[in-house]
């Protein structure tokens, strides 16, 4: 179950020395076709990672024939170097694979402001090459870990071709797309244009869905490539159904595994006049330190939650609100209903459900409750 599960790609995760532990910490993921045709979506972040300045240009073609991952250090704000640092590594795979830079897509995580050392990624690059494998999915996907806890795979099959992936995030999770770097691969015949298509339609609503902590990072890259290995082309609506299958199982993966979090909630909003309507209440309430503290104390503070949608921009009658919390319906048209006492919050899958009686649309946004080891976590995360 990996992203060489689907026919004409091999995989490599190796310790490169990047980091201190000695752990596998370079990925090499190959497209050995006999297509390659790719689409790849970047953070909005208006600060940028070297290998996304690197990588935005390398996608215009809608040809990529490898992704090479290193974790250990984001390569951000690490200046001139840091760019030819990238560059360097890109030209070392083509070198090694017999294919163009243009070609090879570089992503990289971990702390900014660290200079990740050019020689041993070089040489890490050469090891993954050599040991390059139809069965190397798995030893990738540990590769990228940071401050993951678990690897994180999937695979959906299709009628006769498959889809697999990998991904890596375990905080500073919000869109667009979170903090992650994602690899997707397909043996379908599905031309560049509308993979991309596919994939934004995807990301849409999964990746862009969670919002764990509402920070944004510098260098989230979800890159997929098909192979056209299994000479069948699937209908754009099959495809985009399945690739959507596939992210919406990492985005889960990645919000289980959100850095210290001991509940996972969907809010989900409906009846509202919009979709973007839905989103923004959702997102509001999913961003609300108090909302996650609540919850990190097992409280059903639905005031919170009516707080949270009162700073939105959204159509509602604010004296006309109902909230339920793990279907208990604690507030109806803005007043006290059934007691919050009949909410069970000891689990850690939590559902809270608006309605805005506006409208027919509706939407999930996936976010963690805020702990003491989120905090901890992050307090000490450069040191």
């Amino acid at each position: 179950m990996s992203v060489t599960h689907p026919s004409g790609f091999t995989a490599a995760g190796v310790a490169a020395g990047l980091k201190s532990t000695g752990a596998p910490d370079l990925a090499l993921v190959v497209n050995e076709g006999p297509a390659h045709d790719s689409a790849t979506v970047f953070t909005t972040n208006r600060c940028k990672a070297n290998p996304v300045l690197w990588s935005q240009e390398v996608v215009k073609d809608g040809v990529v024939r490898a992704v090479v991952l290193n974790s250990g250090g984001a390569n951000c704000y690490t200046g001139p170097d840091g760019f030819q640092t990238t560059h360097a590594v890109a030209e070392k795979v083509a070198e090694g694979l017999g294919i163009g830079a243009i070609d090879v897509v570089v992503c990289s995580t971990g702390l900014i402001g660290l200079a990740n050392d050019r020689d041993d990624l070089l040489e890490g690059v050469e090891a993954a090459t050599a040991a390059l494998s139809a069965d190397g999915g798995a030893a990738a996907a540990e590769a990228i870990m940071t401050t993951d806890s678990v690897s994180k795979n999937t695979v959906v099959e299709g009628a006769g071709w498959s889809i697999g992936g990998m991904a890596k995030g375990a905080g500073m999770l919000a869109p667009q797309l979170a903090t992650m770097l994602v690899v997707l691969t397909t043996d379908a015949v599905v031309p560049a244009s509308d993979l991309d298509a596919a994939l934004r339609a995807a990301t849409r609503v999964t990746f862009d869905r969670l919002d764990s902590d509402g920070c944004m990072s510098t260098n989230d890259t979800v890159t997929v490539m098909a192979s056209g290995a299994s000479g069948i082309t699937p209908t754009p609506e099959d495809f985009t159904a399945a690739l959507t299958q596939a992210c919406a199982d990492l985005a889960m993966q990645l919000l289980q595994d959100a850095e210290g979090a001991d509940h996972e909630i969907a809010i989900t909003t409906v009846h509202a006049a919009s979709e973007e309507d839905a989103v923004e209440v959702g997102r509001s309430v999913a961003r609300s330190n108090l909302f996650k503290a609540a919850i990190f104390g097992n409280d059903p503070n639905w005031g919170r939650v009516l707080a949270s949608i009162g700073t939105t921009s959204a159509q509602f009658d604010p004296a006309d609100l109902d909230v339920a919390m793990n279907g208990v319906w604690v507030c109806r048209q803005s007043t006290p209903a059934e007691d919050p006492a009949g909410v069970d919050l000891t689990g850690r899958e939590v559902t809270v459900t608006i309605d805005l009686k506006s409208g027919d649309a509706r939407a999930t946004v996936w976010t963690n409750d805020l702990t003491h080891a989120y905090v901890h976590e992050n307090s000490a995360y450069s040191s």
